[in-house]
């Protein structure tokens, strides 16, 4: 096998330091990995390795997240189109021209986004839980879905709780037998010492009230995926208390040809089914890239 160690590296983007996670040959073929909340780049510390032997692998932490830089929310717009700006200006930096992208939580509003805008650029898209239909969305939401219908302080505050410890280890340990011993401890630790600087507790509650723009742009995503046909893969924690098993079938709706896993895990499938996830997405890239 070739060289699979990752390089950390930075890159100087719109004004921001953006950290991100580099393995393989750059002039293999392309696969980028866009994280969710509340992790970063680090969620995808075992799957790098499994890839990097036959492709170039990109994970960048977005603006806000991980080791990237996170401006407090009053010098940065943090909603998802600006997100999505970012990162199209780093694929622009780092020479990304064609790529499978694999979308997970938040990256998946970003990542699609950047198919809507580079559609000749998309390979193919890899989901892990990456939403993009409304019966996808759980009663988990129903908190979010308050505070969009009556957007007061009050309702803001009320969702002050997605950022709490409490709740950084219910995402990754619901839907998973014996987390205790299955989930990475510093997995958690990083998220929660990351969710707890000063300036994220009001960049999480913009993103999460911007939230409501990915699902009005789900008609958009769905004639992307009619009129592309980009080569899908979803490979879904089945027991993800967030994005329910009906948003991964959704994807064949769009897109017959779609190929559906589940995995008996929760919201952080990798944390659990590294290997297995792994190995189906290699088998998925060798169609994708077989010409």
């Amino acid at each position: 096998m070739k060289n699979s160690s990752i390089s950390f590296k930075t890159a100087q983007v719109a004004g921001l330091k953006l950290f991100y996670r580099e393995a393989g040959d750059p002039n293999a073929p392309a696969v980028l990995l866009l994280h969710g909340f509340p992790t970063s780049s680090h969620m995808f510390r075992n799957l790098i390795p499994q890839l990097a032997g036959q492709y170039h692998v990109v994970a960048p932490d977005l603006p806000g997240f991980g080791f990237s830089d996170a401006p407090d929310h009053q010098s940065f717009s943090y909603t998802f189109d600006h997100l999505a700006e970012v990162m199209g200006e780093f694929i622009e930096q780092i020479g990304l021209t064609k790529f499978v992208v694999y979308i997970f939580d938040y990256g998946a509003p970003v990542g699609l986004r950047l198919a809507l805008k580079y559609p000749d650029r998309i390979a193919g898209i890899i989901t892990q839980n990456g939403n993009a239909y409304e019966e996808g969305l759980s009663d988990g939401w129903a908190p979010v879905n308050a505070y969009w219908k009556n957007p007061t302080q009050e309702n803001r505050d009320a969702l002050r709780f997605l950022s709490a410890r409490e709740t950084t280890v219910w995402q990754y340990s619901t839907g998973v037998e014996q987390a205790e011993s299955r989930i990475a401890p510093e997995a958690i630790e990083l998220d929660q010492v990351l969710l707890d600087r000063p300036q994220s507790a009001e960049i999480q509650l913009d993103l999460i009230t911007n939230y409501l723009t990915n699902i009005q742009l789900y008609p958009k995503f769905h004639e992307y995926f009619r009129t592309h046909r980009p080569p899908t893969l979803a490979v879904w924690g089945k027991n993800d208390p967030f994005f329910l098993p009906a948003g991964a079938v959704a994807y064949q709706r769009d897109n017959p040809e779609a190929k559906v896993v589940f995995y008996e895990t929760g919201h952080f499938a990798l944390e659990t089914h590294a290997l297995e996830i792994g190995e189906e997405i290699r088998s998925f890239l060798s169609r994708v890239y077989r010409s």
